[in-house]
């Protein structure tokens, strides 16, 4: 690309350059789609262009060591000259000491946290924590916002001041009323969500690809090093099916099943069930530990202690903000990471005993990140609803998660809800693309995955290692929570530092112990607790 862009100073030669190639990962002498031409005439116009570094603004809240930027892409890719966004960069340089190092500086590596909906903004600050001091000292870490994330061409579907308004119900088996009420809901949003932005249907996986390949050129970067984590695995997925060629290393963590028939519906229901064991692996953990926390000896028993605290916030919310969604909400986080037990189990505890203060220091909504939380909600509704067919009847929609609910109550209907905008979306919708590689197409790649991880299923990672040939998988084997590298596990980060600084792989079908189950601790202190009259 670096030659082509400085052989060819002006759009027009630049798009005929792009008609005339193959684009990387297709048969020599097909011609290009418009996308594909449209993307290598943006990559090749970033990479003359480069990355202007500079301090962060100071919306993005980061430190005098991280430097900012942007890049332009197209907002259609098969109009390259047409209307542009900018993306938000940053990044952190490799430290001085690398190049005193057997591995030396091995340009930069680029992270996406996932989502969709989430920035990276905040990686570079990784690099001073001991887990990925190795790392940062080889590798400038690069984060950015995705389009549509932050200040990358925000999106906004509703006034944030109206979005997660609380308390709200939670009704694991919603009647009649409710699920017209939330039907009503769901359209309303979906249509808010294309009154408000007019270029909503460029807003898909297959975008954030082409934008990934036009940061990498920007970057200055021949080949792409890459980690995506949970939803970054899908789309870093799609990146290395289009572009193969550009990859140097990637690393998949949490990945997302990448099945064209899984994208996206039926990732969701997998997803569900997936909470109902994590939700279980949570309350046998509290159970275990009755002496601290006092719930219950048995999940069971601990589960009848959330739902009592459940029924009570239904009557009287906590603080006024916190009814049955937000504790189901907070407990949801608990699903996700396991850091969170200890703290969780404290608040239910607490409010038991009759102190509601941590459960609504833990559960009520934030009022300074409502902005925030109504734009990534409004980017990962585009995104999937975007990527793929979805179910346009809700009678299809309320047979599948009310059989679902049957067995797993916990998260399958708040699910639903989450995704119902799909079923009413106008934007035009994609088929999903059909990840994979053939032999010798891609360099080897690094896919890590914990066994019981409910977010991203551990099938979905055993599914991308058998269409990317070459790619071997680590398991955390027993351990569920949603993203494992650069975590508390020494033999997850050990492969994680041999693929990255070395290229070296582990033998297929690589298994670690799991890291250790969290302490219990009360977050309550003593004082906090109601006194006995």
């Amino acid at each position: 690309m670096r030659a082509a862009a400085a052989r060819y100073g002006t759009a027009g030669s630049l798009v005929l350059t792009a008609l005339v190639a193959a684009p990387a990962g297709s048969a020599s002498g097909t011609p290009p789609s418009p996308e594909a031409a449209g993307t290598t005439v943006a990559a090749q116009r970033a990479e003359a262009a480069g990355i202007r570094w500079g301090t962060c603004p100071r919306a993005e809240g980061l430190p005098p060591s991280v430097r900012c930027g942007t890049v332009s892409v197209p907002l259609d890719y098969a109009r390259p000259d047409g209307k542009r966004i900018k993306l938000t960069v940053s990044r952190t340089k490799a430290t001085k000491k690398a190049a005193k190092k057997a591995v030396g500086r091995q340009g930069a590596l680029v992270y996406n946290p996932g989502g969709p909906g989430a920035s990276g903004t905040y990686f570079p600050m990784v690099g001073v924590m001991p887990e990925w001091k190795r790392i940062a000292a080889a590798y400038d870490l690069v984060g950015y916002a995705p389009r549509g994330v932050g200040r990358s061409a925000p999106l906004s579907c509703v006034d944030p001041k109206r979005f997660g308004k609380a308390p709200s119900p939670a009704p694991v088996h919603p009647d009649a009323a409710y699920k017209r009420e939330r039907v009503a809901r769901a359209k309303a949003y979906a249509r808010g969500c294309a009154e408000r932005n007019p270029g909503l249907r460029h807003y898909t996986s297959l975008n954030n690809a082409r934008d990934l390949e036009v940061l990498r050129a920007a970057l200055g970067e021949e080949k792409l090093t890459f980690m995506g984590a949970s939803y970054g695995t899908y789309f870093g997925a799609v990146y290395a099916t289009l572009f193969p060629s550009h990859v140097r290393r990637m690393v998949f963590d949490s990945a997302v099943n990448p099945d064209p028939t899984q994208i996206w519906y039926g990732n969701n229901l997998e997803q569900s069930l997936a909470f109902e064991r994590r939700w279980t692996d949570f309350r046998t953990w509290v159970a275990k530990h009755d002496r601290t926390y006092h719930l219950g000896r048995t999940p069971g028993a601990v589960l009848r202690s959330y739902e009592k605290v459940s029924a009570e916030l239904a009557r009287k919310p906590a603080g006024g903000k916190v009814g049955p969604g937000q504790l189901q909400s907070a407990f949801l986080q608990a699903g996700y990471y396991d850091d969170y037990w200890p703290s969780r189990a404290s608040a239910l505890s607490a409010y038991l005993k009759g102190n509601p203060k941590p459960l609504v220091e833990q559960a009520a909504p934030e009022p300074r990140a409502a902005a925030e939380n109504e734009n990534g909600n409004a980017v990962y509704t585009a995104v999937e609803c975007n990527d793929a067919p979805w179910p346009t009847d809700f009678a299809t929609w309320d047979r599948d998660n009310s059989e679902l609910a049957r067995v797993a109550p916990f998260e399958t209907w708040d699910n639903a809800w989450m995704n119902l905008p799909c079923a009413y979306w106008q934007a035009p919708r994609q088929q999903p693309v059909d990840v994979g590689t053939a032999e010798g197409a891609l360099p080897p790649t690094l896919i890590l995955a914990a066994e019981r991880d409910a977010a991203t299923p551990y099938e979905g990672a055993r599914e991308l290692n058998r269409r990317l040939a070459g790619s071997v998988l680590v398991t955390e084997e027993g351990a569920g929570t949603h993203g494992i590298a650069g975590g508390p596990n020494k033999c997850v980060n050990g492969h994680l530092n041999a693929y990255l600084l070395e290229g070296r792989l582990p033998a297929p079908h690589a298994a670690c112990a799991p890291r250790k189950e969290p302490e219990p601790s009360s977050a309550v202190r003593a004082a906090d607790l109601p006194r006995e009259r």
